[in-house]
């Protein structure tokens, strides 16, 4: 069975091995093909925003995307380094056909990927990605003289970026102090300038991008630098961005870590409480805490759930008219707003809590405490045979058992790699790590390949 090019959020890999410039021209000439067709209405020329993060390898990159879409007849706005929910945002916001972002989001800086968006700002649906896939070395007709597109520098995207944002914040920030932690990303300039422009005192941190830094000890996934920041600043709290600054965590005042789970536990009651949390629902994934379930229940905001990644929550609240969605990682939506996970919003809205209810963010934090939770990726498995292989199901039912009422147990294949992540809750952390590691060692005795 042939691997399909397309992950969980677009096409990623390490740059100039796996994401090529060769790959990034295919791809977009395709995209455009295929969008071109689905949305093309009275024969009008097509438009497409494309930024990037910044990574070295996301200049040829973004060279070799933009080249592929002019080439085929497409308009293009390039837009620079700018977040991935701001070229969402601008790809709605121009009536653009299309939007590419060349990120790899929180991984390393030799890694980088390609995203894109449909019409209205979303992610492009699994079938519309396999189209495109599907397309790839099909020869085509190449337009010529006029027809070629045309490509401009879009220099007003980051002033336009900062007005939305101020425009869906629901309080000022005055008076608050605010660590921001960039990641060395997409969002070093336009989250500080977005939070001083709300009215907060902002000390920024890993916003000096090199190209070469991205993620390198900073960000969501590397909280330290922040938190040592906060405290040495007596800030009122810090929030943090990954590469393309999609997510959003955040750290109190003491230095303590408030995750995805429990934003999005806080931002649902206070949409609540304005009548502006759809359904009185919030939509998350299967990964998310128990204690998030718990908290909810508690409140009387129903959860679904949906697999993991943010596409799949998007889906989900578009065809249920939700307002609010998220992942535990800090990706979070909110569909009044945005189209896809938002960092520098989330944090905006989370401050703005914290502004509006004159409570620390600890406080706020508190409506749902997180369950001890375990995860082990197991590698080198064959990660198919998960649900067919009745040694790991007995293991799995046996542990879910033994769990009932206090915990859960959650066996998942990786998207893009052969291997299987177990995930345990407990009571305590000790019997969460224990309960996983016996479940990996079955998964590995079982499944290795």
């Amino acid at each position: 069975m042939a691997t399909r090019l397309f992950g969980t959020d677009g096409v990623r890999g390490l740059a100039n091995r796996e994401v090529t410039a060769e790959l990034a021209l295919a791809l977009s000439t395709a995209a455009a093909h295929e969008l071109s067709e689905r949305n093309q209405n009275g024969g009008g020329r097509l438009t497409a925003v494309v930024g990037r993060d910044p990574r070295a390898s996301g200049e040829f990159l973004s060279a070799a995307v933009i080249a592929g879409l002019a080439s085929a007849g497409v308009d293009v706005y390039d837009a620079g380094v700018l977040p991935t929910p701001a070229i969402a945002f601008l790809t709605k916001d121009l009536g653009a056909a299309l939007g590419v972002m060349l990120s790899a989001s929180h991984n390393p800086m030799p890694d980088n990927g390609i995203k894109f968006f449909a019409p209205g700002g979303v992610k492009l649906e699994d079938s519309v990605e396999d189209a495109i896939e599907a397309r790839l070395g099909q020869e085509w007709d190449r337009p010529v003289g006029f027809r070629v597109g045309r490509v401009r520098q879009l220099t007003d995207a980051n002033s336009r970026y900062v007005a939305h944002l101020l425009s869906a914040l629901p309080h000022r920030l005055d008076g608050l102090t605010i660590v921001i932690d960039a990641a060395h990303g997409a969002a070093s300039r336009v989250s500080p300038q977005a939070f001083r422009a709300a009215g907060a005192s902002v000390k920024a941190i890993g916003a000096h991008p090199d190209g070469l830094n991205i993620n390198d000890g900073y960000g969501s996934t590397h909280l330290e630098m922040l938190q040592t920041a906060v405290v040495e600043n007596g800030a009122d709290l810090g929030i943090a961005h990954d590469g393309d600054a999609d997510r959003c965590l955040a750290v109190d005042h003491t230095g303590a870590p408030v995750d995805g789970d429990q934003i999005m536990a806080m931002l649902a009651l206070g949409l609540r409480e304005h009548g502006e949390l759809a359904q009185d629902t919030l939509v998350t994934t299967v990964m998310s805490n128990l204690g998030l379930f718990q908290a909810m229940e508690r409140h009387g905001i129903t959860v679904r759930t949906t697999a993991v990644g943010d596409r799949y929550v998007l889906e989900d609240m578009l065809a249920g008219g939700y307002s609010l969605g998220g992942e535990q990682s800090g990706h979070v939506i909110q569909l009044n707003h945005a189209t896809t996970g938002d960092g520098t919003l989330t944090g905006l809205c989370v401050a703005a809590r914290v502004a509006a209810t004159g409570r620390p963010l600890h406080e706020l934090a508190a409506v749902m405490q997180r369950l001890p939770q375990a995860l082990i990726n197991v590698a080198g498995v064959d990660k198919d045979a998960v649900e067919s292989s009745e040694a790991v199901q007995q293991a799995v039912a046996s542990a879910s058992a033994e769990l009932a009422g206090s915990g859960r147990v959650l066996l998942r294949k990786s998207g893009t790699e052969p291997l299987v992540r177990v995930m345990v809750e407990a009571g305590t952390s000790e019997q969460a790590h224990s309960v996983a590691s016996g479940l990996a060692e079955v998964v590995r005795r079982e499944l290795t390949l």
